[in-house]
């Protein structure tokens, strides 16, 4: 018997959008292109003045220059002196011990004063305004009314230990009071930031789980360990590295209140490198301080992340 093939079946037709279809398309498509453009000034703005730089920085430190005449290529010869140089491994402890005793007082300090200040109180505002105006006011205008209230001669914070009985502190000729009288005012400058931040996510812990657990007979302490902090943590570690980054870029305060004195007790990484590059007028090895700078953070910032994630995870 004979094999007959069936007949070939007509191709299916290309399947059309309908109105609706080409509806939606059409604006997603304008919603794209809106978000491209109202995100272009920002990227613009950011290419321009961070990651333009950022790379001439990294190129600049591979040189030798004044930042005046030809720069001479010299390879790694800046980092092969970073290797070697006393000054910058004392910068780098002295950053390293005020960003491991600053950062934790910022975060305690700013939930004390956000659990304080998110109850009802006389004049709740008052206060909250008063914790935040130093955040507001510039680095520097703070830096130079703490160097008058520190003065160890004319200063309002020796009058006061005075009157308590505790005799003068030498803050601007001793490195222990000197770093003790930096990491005051910048605990002075953060606590509003934090406290801020902290406020808001305390408005957003639901109400019934402390409803709940004073029905349990859990305790103001209980309550804190058990639900407050836990339901903080994304914040605290939110905090946490934007702390850590700001206390590795501190400047104004130092140069204003210590200039990096006396001797280099308070010499910071950026301090140091801002004396490289335009005291000392070497820019090339200033640069590449820097670039290490950027890769300590950035390698901190990475870790911080990593353990979050798994903390997460877990």
């Amino acid at each position: 018997m004979a094999l007959t093939s069936s007949p070939p079946r007509p191709a299916r037709a290309a399947k059309q959008p309908t109105p609706a279809g080409r509806g939606r398309r059409a604006r997603s498509t304008r919603e794209a292109w809106t978000g491209v453009l109202f995100a272009a000034p920002a990227v613009a703005v950011f290419a321009v003045f961070m990651f333009w730089p950022l790379i001439q920085v990294f190129w600049l430190s591979f040189q030798k220059t004044s930042g005046f005449g030809i720069a001479q290529w010299i390879g790694l010869d800046n980092y092969r002196e970073i290797l070697g140089d006393a000054v910058f491994w004392q910068a780098l402890l002295n950053t390293s011990l005020y960003t491991l005793v600053s950062v934790p007082l910022c975060l305690v300090a700013g939930l004390g004063a956000a659990l304080l200040l998110n109850r009802p109180m006389p004049g709740r505002g008052l206060f909250r305004a008063v914790f935040y105006m130093p955040a507001v006011i510039s680095g520097v205008s703070s830096a130079l009314a703490a160097a008058w209230m520190f003065n160890a001669d004319l200063g309002i914070v020796n009058k006061l230990l005075g009157a308590v009985g505790i005799g003068d502190v030498a803050w601007q000729s001793q490195g222990g009071p000197a770093m003790a009288s930096i990491v005051a005012v910048s605990l002075w400058i953060g606590l509003g930031f934090n406290m801020v931040v902290y406020l808001a996510a305390l408005q957003g812990i639901p109400r019934e789980l402390y409803e709940a657990a004073r029905v349990d007979g859990a305790g103001w302490w209980q309550t804190l360990r058990s639900i407050t902090i836990p339901s903080l943590a994304p914040t605290t570690f939110f905090l946490m590295v934007i702390g850590i980054i700001n206390s590795f870029q501190v400047f104004d305060i130092v140069y204003v209140m210590t200039g990096g004195g006396p001797g280099n007790s308070t010499t910071m990484l950026v301090t140091y490198a801002y004396s490289a590059g335009f005291d000392q007028r070497r820019q090339g090895y200033a640069s590449a301080i820097g670039v290490v700078l950027y890769a300590v953070v950035l390698v901190m910032t990475l870790v911080q992340w990593r353990l979050a994630r798994r903390r997460d995870d877990a």
